[in-house]
């Protein structure tokens, strides 16, 4: 039985990478070493290192402005970076409050400055994206979480935020390069590796160098943005088999037909879960309509009672990540970039089936 992974994240990736990145676990570009030993100041990596970067910039349509990295410590580490970063002690950031990640977020930023809560959800447990911004004392940046993976909500009209004319601050984690959007009206953007670029260990970074040296804030050495760009993403050590994983997940990418060819079969294996989901009655989503994501589909039975038997019926059936976040019980189904339709083809069938038995 060939197995559906609809894992939130560490989570599925193009079968071509793993077969790549096990080759040079071996014998990397036929140099005799893994990938695994080969030091990250040689040639051999640096090559690794410029494409990534480039493949970065060619496949989100990158001005000259904008600055690529890979860092260490993943979105959370960003969290705290960000502020440390872009926000002044005495002035104020806005944040959207649309999760638990973005919670997190809010919650960090406020150990270097002010914070001004521009919308939230969190009164109707995250089951919406509040559309109308409230922006008090002049916020040096707005930041946004553009999906939210584990409610399953996903800002699909991201002109309330162009609007602003504020410095725009993104956590892209779970969507990035799901979908074409203008990644360059951004002044910083982060996400996790583990989801649609590649493996866990890595945190992409995009930024405008210009938005940076301007908080009168002494910072460490590692935690400052200004240092791994002179350094070119090496300050340190860099996760060398992490990024390899990267750059073997974009290429791919790439050969798909890049972000738009991802938006087009993203697009249809949303319509698809989301129809088959609607018409079961025993089902039902828990995040208004017009927001639901097409990266990270969260729903429950009518009949909580059912759900250890639906979860049964899912492993049987090879499926693998269905089960909810801990926090939201339930069900998720999260349909990254490497899923294929067959994967969904196959779990929209199982919950037919599974509809028809409760009948």
């Amino acid at each position: 039985m060939h197995p559906h992974n609809f894992g939130a994240g560490p989570s599925i990736l193009p079968r071509q990478v793993f077969e790549e990145a096990s080759k040079a676990l071996i014998d990397f570009n036929g140099s005799g070493l893994s990938i695994l030993e080969i030091g990250h100041r040689t040639k051999t990596f640096q090559s690794v290192m410029d494409e990534t970067r480039a493949l970065v910039k060619e496949l989100m349509q990158l001005d000259a402005n904008h600055e690529v990295l890979f860092l260490h410590g993943g979105a959370s580490t960003q969290f705290f970076q960000v502020p440390m970063n872009l926000l002044p002690p005495a002035a104020t950031a806005a944040y959207t409050d649309t999760g638990i990640w973005a919670a997190k977020a809010i919650k960090e930023a406020g150990l270097f400055g002010k914070v001004n809560t521009a919308c939230s959800s969190k009164s109707t447990g995250y089951n919406h994206l509040p559309k109308e911004l409230e922006l008090k004392n002049d916020p040096v940046y707005l930041h946004l979480t553009t999906n939210n993976t584990i409610y399953g909500t996903q800002w699909q009209d991201l002109s309330v935020f162009y609007n602003t004319g504020l410095p725009l601050v993104a956590d892209m984690s779970s969507d990035i390069l799901s979908r074409k959007m203008d990644y360059n009206k951004y002044d910083l953007i982060y996400a996790g590796a583990q989801k649609n670029i590649g493996a866990a260990g890595v945190n992409l970074v995009v930024l405008k160098k210009g938005i940076l040296g301007k908080t009168g804030r002494e910072l460490p050495s590692m935690l400052d943005y200004r240092n791994h760009i002179e350094a070119g993403s090496m300050l340190n050590t860099p996760p060398v088999f992490s990024i390899f994983v990267c750059l073997l997940t974009l290429r791919w990418l790439k050969a798909q037909g890049g972000v738009e060819a991802m938006e087009k079969i993203n697009g249809q294996k949303a319509s698809l879960f989301y129809e088959t989901l609607d018409a079961l009655p025993v089902f039902k989503g828990t995040v208004a309509k017009e927001d639901r994501s097409k990266m990270n589909a969260v729903f429950v039975l009518e009949n909580p009672k059912a759900e250890t038997e639906f979860l049964e019926l899912c492993e049987k059936e090879g499926m693998f990540g269905v089960k909810g976040h801990r926090t939201t019980g339930g069900f998720r189904v999260s349909m990254y970039n490497a899923l294929p339709m067959e994967s969904v083809q196959a779990i929209t069938a199982v919950m037919r089936y599974f509809a028809q038995t409760k009948l």
